[in-house]
């Protein structure tokens, strides 16, 4: 806007006097002091240029220059009225509906606690429940969906970020080598090293996953670019590469949180590896804007950001 068009709370003032005919009874429908609406009043005047209220001890009525003003203010405020029920009505639709791409991991073992802190929210507030439409899929896939518009928000596990996208931590996660009990790594009394690691085929997941984009990543880099080994298999989730290493087919890579309850149960072993560390962050992506869409989108990622950290 120009240098000379006020503030959608000054006109609305400004209209008030001029209906009113006195500033204390503006004042009074308006809720603020007498003071604050004679400031506002000569604020405007001196950002127009003109007089717009002839005073007297009667009262305050608009200068010809005013009802110009004020008419032309009145238009404003309409438009901005109209402006301000279609926003809500998006909002209000933007509530209804959300949808969200995320992970595998993410979808197994943290996504549905914040889900459930969300509609608890909404509930407290007396706000509509959201609707939330969820799409599992590996880390390549959330990415594609956020880019082309099809999800709102996307939540996924690779180190390699996406180009294009806004991109915020939502908290870290750690990769685990896991075997099987009987599997010879399980009882060495050294790690495993690097070099080992790099030299065995291992259980995967299958290309685009985020889980085995950031291991062969950080993998690579402590091998100083070694050429890691094929894989023994490729399998397309985590149950299936949790049940794969188990069986003993060969070691495997997983996220803490996907093996925690194997480990309790005895079901598979962590190894450690000799200069390896495979910590990853955890990330949520949408398409424009320094931040999330405002309202159950927001909403989710503060939700995510607070309980994501580990």
């Amino acid at each position: 806007m120009g240098p000379h068009v006020p503030d959608l709370i000054a006109l609305e003032v400004f209209v008030a006097v001029g209906k009113e005919g006195s500033i204390s009874q503006a004042a009074r429908q308006l809720g603020m002091s007498q003071q604050a609406v004679s400031a506002r009043m000569r604020s405007m005047e001196e950002m127009i240029g003109s007089e717009l209220l002839l005073r007297s001890a009667r009262g305050s009525e608009l200068s010809p220059a005013g009802r110009l003003v004020s008419e032309w203010a009145t238009d404003v405020l309409a438009a901005a009225e109209r402006l301000d029920a279609g926003v809500t009505s998006l909002r209000s639709q933007t509530a209804r509906q959300l949808d969200v791409a995320a992970s595998l991991t993410i979808v197994e073992y943290l996504l549905p606690r914040w889900l459930v802190a969300l509609r608890t929210r909404q509930e407290a507030s007396a706000v509509p429940v959201t609707q939330v439409g969820l799409t599992a899929a590996n880390s390549e896939v959330v990415i594609e969906l956020v880019r082309s518009g099809k999800v709102s928000l996307g939540f996924i596990e690779t180190a390699v970020l996406p180009a294009g996208l806004r991109v915020r931590s939502i908290g870290f996660d750690e990769l685990k080598v896991a075997v099987a009990p009987d599997h010879p790594w399980a009882t060495r009394r050294t790690p495993v090293t690097v070099a080992e690691l790099v030299t065995t085929p291992l259980v995967c997941r299958e290309p685009g996953s985020g889980t085995r984009t950031t291991f062969e990543l950080l993998l690579s880099t402590a091998a100083n670019g070694a050429t890691i080994a094929p894989p023994r298999v490729e399998l397309s989730s985590t149950a299936a590469v949790r049940t794969s290493i188990a069986a003993g087919t060969a070691p495997g890579v997983l996220s803490a949180l996907a093996i925690a309850d194997d480990l309790a149960l005895g079901r598979l072993v962590t190894v450690e590896v000799d200069g390896l560390s495979l910590r990853r962050q955890l990330s949520v992506i949408w398409r424009t804007g320094s931040f999330p869409p405002v309202g159950p989108a927001q909403d989710l990622v503060a939700l995510a950001r607070a309980g994501g950290r580990h």
